[in-house]
């Protein structure tokens, strides 16, 4: 569990705050450090928000090694749409985008599609020569997926040199991602907000982002798109000072 915060003024952010049972446990571990104040617990998307926005409303879309969006409108509604984990979630993610580069070049590899520049890049970045090996990676124990996610850089890379397989990789992701926004945007009634972008996929993949944002463009032509202003810290300090 990742905390951010500032203990002096009881406010924590922590992410995995979708199960209550963590919430009671990060309460418990406050208190035994002798914090007995008012205590504001929140998820890590709100001070992101927070930090993003440089306020507590709008809409942020996050697409790190995972994946959410979140927004609040000015009468303080909220909603989610993301961020269950990698498991069962998470598409358009950094850790999607390597999964789905890793698949690229087993298919590739038996001939279920063409061949693709991904192998030979995936091949250097793990330093093997075979599948084999990296399905010895992928099922490792010791993997986990971070390691998977670490290789989604390598997609701007293939797309750069039009690589089939690639593209469309990219435009998938961009299309998960949308996915992602519009349930925030209808429940929230923020169709003419402020979406800020976060995360790696957004910020240094330029085949996702402009694709994403062209989706933006043609649903939504009133929602003002913007990179993160500040960072999750940022944010919890923001949000601790309007509640002094």
């Amino acid at each position: 569990m990742r905390r951010i915060g500032a203990l002096r003024t009881g406010l924590y952010s922590a992410a995995g705050l979708s199960n209550p049972s963590n919430i009671n446990r990060l309460t418990s571990n406050v208190r035994e450090f002798g914090y007995v104040g008012g205590l504001l617990i929140v998820g890590d998307q709100e001070t992101a928000l927070c930090g993003a926005q440089e306020d507590e409303f709008g809409v942020i879309l996050i697409a790190g090694t995972g994946s959410i969006c979140y927004g609040k409108n000015q009468s303080g509604v909220s909603h989610r749409a993301g961020g269950f984990g990698y498991l069962i979630d998470d598409e358009g993610s950094g850790y999607s985008i390597g999964r789905d580069l890793l698949t690229a070049v087993v298919k590739a590899h038996d001939g279920r599609s063409a061949e693709t520049a991904i192998t030979g890049m995936v091949y250097r970045q793990l330093q093997v020569e075979s599948v084999q090996q990296i399905i010895g990676f992928v099922y490792d124990k010791q993997t986990n997926k971070k390691d998977i996610a670490a290789l989604a850089p390598i997609l701007s890379e293939a797309c750069a040199m039009g690589d089939k397989a690639a593209l469309i990789i990219a435009a998938k992701s961009a299309h998960s991602l949308f996915e992602l926004v519009v349930p925030v945007v209808e429940k929230l009634s923020l169709q003419e907000g402020v979406l800020a972008m976060s995360g790696s996929v957004l910020l240094r993949n330029a085949f996702v982002r402009e694709a994403f944002e062209q989706k933006l463009k043609e649903s939504y032509p009133q929602l003002t798109c913007i990179t993160a202003k500040r960072d999750a810290s940022y944010g919890a300090v923001i949000m601790a000072l309007n509640r002094l």
